[in-house]
């Protein structure tokens, strides 16, 4: 290949010279950054951390950003900067399910950046008690997948928590086939959560249809003893792979190409509004024709968007003595706007039962 010529080569070091300028200018604007941060959280009474304050941050990022870097790359960026300015003011711990390298994991470092500790815990009843004890201010857990529906324990365990949603990541799940075995014909186990297995049930079914599958507590345990044992596999996220040292033999098997989870973040406080919010409930009514009708009426006479409706028996909280469902429920906007407030207040005088979960801002990015 020829040498760049003179021209060229002066070019390109006036613009490196350029690069080392702006450098030098982004470093000393993140530190200026960081010093207002610190000063902030020296004015800041209880909570330090804001949920919808750096919704509204990483929005207008968005909304502004001119390119050419996309703006989920931006935003990155923006949260990794706010994670390392918060840990300045408040070092935080986050509760998730673990061990470590599941989707879980994945989903708090997105939401929180890398600057927390995170906290590996073995179940999501786990993750409750850990931030009720105060052994984490926050927790992330999956509520719904898009493919296989609602986790039936975070919803369980929302409705006798006294904690609250303060927050939502949506995280697309790729799963991905990894073992230390040759090809699929060597495999003679493949490991994984039941969720994950039920989201690659007809890739399975056509190409590794003869191969048992074991269910296991999360993904990453899953790649955990796969790395132990040379004729298993695992289906899990590509952090497990990298942490297990575990080659990809089959990449993006999940059955529907958008699949998604839904994870809330939990704490023991409230979120003010942020401008684009969700607001989730959960109450029951009496069994009686056009009940649930009748419960829901005042969301659409306040022109009120229900995002959201998921129906569990009662007897997972109240034993069923006294309803057949609860109901949770999903709305647009946060409880102090005056339709959701309105809405809410009529909606608890037709109820036997409501219990707020939370307002949060709405997943950004």
């Amino acid at each position: 290949m020829a040498e760049p010529d003179r021209d060229n080569e002066a070019e390109l070091k006036r613009l490196r010279a350029e690069i080392d300028t702006l450098d030098a200018d982004l470093l000393r604007l993140i530190n200026a950054r960081a010093q207002l941060a610190q000063r902030i959280g020296t004015l800041k009474q209880g909570n330090i951390y804001r949920p919808e304050r750096e919704a509204q941050v990483l929005r207008s990022v968005a909304e502004n950003n001119p390119g050419p870097l996309p703006a989920a790359a931006v935003q990155r960026i923006v949260r990794e900067l706010m994670s390392a300015c918060l840990a300045l003011e408040q070092p935080l711990t986050i509760a998730y399910l673990g061990p470590a390298g599941t989707y879980s994991e994945a989903a708090a470092r997105k939401h929180f950046g890398s600057a927390p500790t995170q906290l590996a815990c073995a179940t999501i009843d786990d993750v409750f008690r850990a931030v009720e004890a105060g052994n984490a201010q926050y927790g992330i857990v999956p509520v719904e997948n898009s493919t296989e529906g609602a986790i039936a324990r975070s919803l369980d365990l929302l409705l006798s928590s006294p904690l609250k949603i303060c927050g939502e990541v949506v995280l697309p799940i790729h799963h991905q086939l990894m073992t230390r075995a040759a090809s699929l014909a060597a495999i003679r186990t493949v490991y994984s959560h039941g969720q994950s297995l039920a989201q690659c049930h007809e890739w399975l079914n056509r190409n590794a249809a003869a191969i048992p599958r074991v269910a296991v507590t999360s993904n990453a345990e899953a790649a955990r003893m796969a790395a132990a044992e040379p004729d298993a596999a695992a289906i899990a996220g590509e952090a497990a792979a990298v942490l297990y040292d575990l080659p990809i033999l089959a990449a993006n098997i999940e059955d529907e190409p958008g699949n998604t989870t839904r994870f809330v973040v939990i704490a023991s406080h409230d979120t003010m509004a942020s401008g684009h919010d969700r607001t989730s409930l959960v109450c029951a009514t009496p069994n009686r024709p056009g009940a649930v009708h009748y419960l829901l009426a005042p969301l659409a006479e306040q022109g009120v968007s229900m995002m959201r409706l998921e129906s569990r028996p009662a007897r997972a909280w109240s034993g069923g003595k006294q309803w057949e469902y609860v109901f949770y429920i999903d709305v647009e906007g946060h409880r102090d706007d005056p339709a959701v407030a309105a809405a809410l207040a009529e909606l608890r005088q037709r109820a036997g039962f409501v219990k707020e979960l939370g307002s949060y801002p709405q997943a950004v990015g």
